[in-house]
């Protein structure tokens, strides 16, 4: 996800997709373990995408305070 496109997302929203994203990294890495996954950028993507929304997440928290 893009930065602008997180941005638009209310708390309640950035809360679920964290929990979906999570849950997703949870899911490569288990497969991982399992078999090897050639492009592990994909995981690289997804840490930094949850990166990413946590931030933007807490920003809007302490804006909100």
């Amino acid at each position: 996800m893009k930065t602008k496109e997180v941005r638009e997302l209310s708390i309640n929203d950035l809360k679920e997709r964290i929990e979906a994203e999570k849950a997703n990294l949870l899911h490569m890495k288990m497969n991982h373990a399992i078999s090897p996954i050639d492009d592990l950028s994909k995981m690289k993507k997804s840490r930094k995408d949850i990166a990413r929304m946590l931030t933007i997440l807490t920003q809007k928290q302490n804006i909100d305070k």
